[in-house]
């Protein structure tokens, strides 16, 4: 028998312990990681439950719809017989209904103004509510909508975010409302402007018009009610307007602002820094290891490649083999340059254009996917190239046959040698 065959089996009974205790300690962490999902998903829940809400609150109306008074509705001869017969307060139900099931998909995206508009809206239907005819379908739906209303408030920390959809989706549902609001109101007050206002188009017109502030003066109110209701759709016109531009164009003014003002102070101050280039696991897991050591770390990661470093990161979105972006990362200043993405090739040229920009005293470190890459990543000349495959499988076959591991084998493995090193043995 081979004699260095004992001493190799003693060794795997302590190698087979640790595998036991993080079993065991990891059983304890299980709910933790539950708990974790469970709050992850509390956003989702909460909007699923403001959609039922909406959909509860125009039930009524739908279901009156639906079983045949909309032919009585259409047979009216006025607009204003049809608005009586189907009640007044009717149509804002409808508008109130449709702005929560729409602020339901702003919270799936953890809007903030999604969240605070849905707050607003669902206080406006539990008024509306509560003022309705009394009965068991009313108590029930305020006892719901108050519920929904207090998990809103408790899961406020799950939307803290501001999004150009999120936005978007406000400023339709505030200019939607205001819109039915003044063409249905025009079609009701439509005998009290000089002309009258006796279809759709012309509310429309009116309603545009007057939202705009343009006011031509081609229709003019004449009774008071027609006057107040014009100049509420000024005010309401402006205050939407203002507010819709500012929801939508303020996610992207501030985000642009806010990235070129990180953008400038972090190229002010990247200064014997690390830089890697890729979003492979083995670079996330470099960028957490050299973070916990208090090293500054500059991450480019290529346009349209998914990535999880944290939001924090000093992360630059651009093709990393590019000398002018590894200039912009600080490669001047940088200790050490890491091409760690997947394709050998792209790591090869991300190790040529840091040579064109780095500093004297950078290192360039490349990983090599396939061992049968390793020669040729070689002759890029990097001072340090590492292939898992040979490194993994060289330890893996030493530790198991009980071969030493020194200094020596690891520098072999990891540090590259040029082709000239190569050449000059042979010489």
């Amino acid at each position: 028998m081979n004699p260095a065959v004992p001493p190799a089996v003693p060794p795997a009974a302590p190698s087979a312990a640790p595998p036991l205790t993080g079993a065991s300690s990891s059983a304890p962490a299980a709910p933790a990681g539950w708990r974790a999902r469970l709050a992850a998903g509390a956003h989702a829940v909460v909007a699923l439950l403001v959609a039922i809400n909406g959909a509860l609150f125009v039930a009524p109306l739908l279901r009156r719809a639906g079983s045949g008074e909309a032919s009585v509705w259409a047979a009216l001869d006025t607009w204003r017989d049809t608005i009586d017969a189907i009640g007044v307060l009717e149509l804002p139900r409808l508008v109130l209904g449709a702005g929560v099931l729409l602020m339901a998909v702003g919270l799936l995206l953890r809007a903030r103004v999604a969240w605070a508009f849905s707050l607003a809206l669902l206080l406006t239907v539990a008024l509306f509510v509560y003022l309705g005819a009394a009965g068991l379908h009313r108590a029930a739906l305020l006892s719901y909508t108050l519920l929904v209303v207090v998990l809103l408030c408790a899961s406020w920390r799950q939307f803290d975010r501001a999004s150009l959809a999120a936005g978007s989706l406000f400023a339709l549902v505030s200019v939607g409302s205001l819109l039915l609001y003044a063409v249905f109101g025009a079609l009701y007050l439509g005998a009290e402007f000089v002309p009258a206002l006796t279809d759709l188009p012309q509310a429309l017109y009116f309603a545009v018009v007057t939202m705009a502030t343009v006011g031509y003066g081609d229709i003019v109110p004449h009774s008071t009610a027609a006057r107040f209701f014009t100049v509420s759709i000024i005010i309401l016109g402006i205050t939407v307007f203002a507010t819709a531009v500012s929801a939508v164009i303020g996610p992207i003014i501030g985000g642009s602002l806010k990235r070129l003002v990180r953008g400038r102070i972090s190229h002010a101050m990247r200064k014997n820094h690390v830089i890697i280039a890729g979003a492979t696991p083995l670079a996330q897991s470099v960028y957490q290891g050299m973070r916990g050591r208090d090293f500054p770390v500059t991450v480019i990661v290529p346009p349209g490649v998914p990535h999880e470093f944290p939001a924090d990161a000093d992360l630059i979105i651009d093709d990393p083999s590019s000398a002018t972006v590894l200039a912009t990362a600080g490669a001047a200043r940088a200790r050490f340059i890491l091409a760690l993405r997947d394709d050998d090739a792209d790591n090869a040229f991300i190790v040529l254009a840091a040579k064109e920009v780095a500093g004297p005293d950078t290192k360039t470190v490349a990983m090599v996917s396939a061992s049968k890459h390793l020669q040729k990543m070689r002759r890029v000349q990097p001072d340090m190239v590492f292939s898992l495959q040979l490194l993994g499988s060289e330890l893996l076959a030493r530790t198991l046959t009980g071969e030493p591991i020194d200094h020596r084998l690891v520098t072999d493995l990891f540090f590259a040698q040029t082709a000239s090193q190569d050449a000059a043995p042979q010489t």
